[in-house]
């Protein structure tokens, strides 16, 4: 068992992240008085010895029974008895977990059995990675380190705290997955040989998808995760339409980097580092790389002695639904992915071909309500960076090209949303019901406005009643 004072460093971050969790101190010193010992354990521990931000505190105490914990706790305010089976409980308007040590039977319906006074090392070596297996004593500041996961963050290396228990759970394969991009480190052998090997196929959607939306929206290098796939021979189980892209070759002309696997790791690292304004924009977006050349599978071909892709992005707009029903049940997610990918070269063809207003306004219209130009723009820009020749990383530098798309569409002020039509169904009442004909009524004074810059509503009236 390895006690060391935490560096003064880390002690002065613990303690203003204590602060911020009043009345988190009496709490501790209460449960010093009544004979038990809090500790700070997990994932808290680890982001505060990397100097990451701090969000979710669990606290595992020794030495008391649930019921003085609880006890300990009321005398705080309301308990929140969520998880007590687990030996977990909740303070009502603190964000901490408090729980007691425990361990869980083998079986296909595991019992969980809480001993408040079992050892650190065997309530420790239930977490996945030694990484997560430290704990920080509130009282003394030691840091408690029984499986060496300090060298481990300092080595950059994940290893598995306990072999047999970590396969018990196969959400561990996943969550190695996703700390690899966020924290850049490298499994050892044996874990790796344990994730080639254990049995996934049990895993709901639902816990994939919260360990991939780590994996995008935690991480500046998305792609290792992904990678760590492929070298272990599972991203065809995985992620099967990703799978398929390895090894389709590029015209090197256009793609130095080489074949679409390689492009697409770039790029969703590129993209990965750019500034949206939510998650949600941002998970779109980074879906999106990841699918943005699928359809190269079925459309690659040597045409005049080079390889084209010609229709990529209609193939690919199947494929990407496909490729999401295995990691989301998200259906607006996979709307907006839908129209990123087949729309994501048009940045670059309306700048070649000097495209005007109109068109800028019909797309996105076409785009709306779910993705805007701009998000669009950092997905094309995306494309562009992932072909560095020097694999593994994209390239760091703006195409202005871009810039010229975004200009043309803030001067058609459509950069955020759709231009608002003007001739509306209530606007149509007394000449025409409602129903299929006036859908197509308002939808050609939509492209008459588009087309012909139109903002007087009488007079864009007038034309569509010319037409009836």
């Amino acid at each position: 068992m390895k006690f060391t004072k935490i560096n003064i460093n880390i002690q002065s971050d613990l303690i203003k992240v204590l602060k911020e969790y009043e009345p988190l101190g009496m709490i501790v010193k209460k449960i010093n008085e009544n004979g038990g010992r809090a500790l700070l354990v997990g994932g808290a521990v680890r982001d505060l010895v990397l100097g990451l931000p701090v969000k979710d505190l669990d606290i595992e105490v020794q030495n008391i029974s649930l019921e003085e914990l609880e006890n300990i706790l009321q005398t705080f305010g309301v308990v929140s008895l969520v998880g007590k089976s687990f030996g977990v409980l909740r303070l009502h308007g603190l964000d901490v977990d408090w729980s007691l040590p425990r361990k869980d039977s083998k079986g296909r319906k595991p019992e969980v059995i809480i001993d408040s006074h079992m050892s650190i090392e065997d309530a420790f070596s239930r977490r996945d990675l030694t990484i997560n297996a430290m704990g920080i004593d509130l009282k003394t500041f030691e840091l408690i380190d029984p499986f060496g996961g300090f060298n481990d963050l300092e080595r950059g290396i994940l290893r598995a705290t306990d072999k047999d228990k970590f396969i018990e759970d196969p959400l561990r394969f996943y969550r190695v997955m996703q700390f690899i991009s966020r924290f850049e480190m490298v499994p050892d052998e044996e874990l790796n040989e344990i994730c080639k090997n254990m049995d996934i196929s049990k895993v709901s959607v639902e816990r994939i998808e919260a360990e991939f939306e780590k994996l995008m929206l935690k991480s500046h290098m998305p792609s290792l995760g992904i990678r760590w796939l492929k070298d272990i021979g599972r991203l065809k189980e995985v992620l099967p339409e990703v799978g398929d892209i390895v090894g389709i070759p590029q015209d090197e002309s256009w793609h130095p980097e080489g074949e679409v696997f390689e492009h697409t790791m770039q790029c969703l690292d590129a993209v990965a580092l750019m500034d949206y304004p939510d998650d949600k924009q941002k998970l779109a977006a980074m879906y999106a790389v990841l699918c943005h050349d699928l359809g190269k599978v079925k459309t690659t071909e040597k045409i005049g002695g080079r390889w084209k892709s010609l229709g990529h992005s209609k193939e690919g707009e199947k494929l990407s639904k496909n490729l999401l029903r295995h990691i989301t049940r998200n259906k607006d997610l996979m709307e907006a992915v839908r129209k990123l990918v087949k729309y994501h070269m048009s940045p670059t063809q309306f700048v070649a071909s000097g495209s005007k207003l109109p068109a800028y306004k019909r797309l996105a219209k076409k785009l709306a309500p779910d993705v805007t130009l701009e998000l669009l723009a950092k997905v094309a820009l995306s494309d562009k960076q992932g072909r560095n020749p020097i694999k593994g990383a994209p390239l760091k530098k703006d195409f202005p090209f871009i810039k010229k798309f975004l200009d043309k569409a803030r001067e058609a002020k459509v950069e955020k949303i759709p231009e608002p039509p003007v001739l509306l169904g209530r606007d149509l009442m007394d000449v025409v019901e409602p129903g299929p004909k006036m859908g197509e009524l308002l939808k050609e004074a939509y492209e008459l406005q588009i087309e012909q810059g139109i903002s007087d509503k009488e007079k864009l009236k007038q034309m569509i009643l010319d037409k009836l």
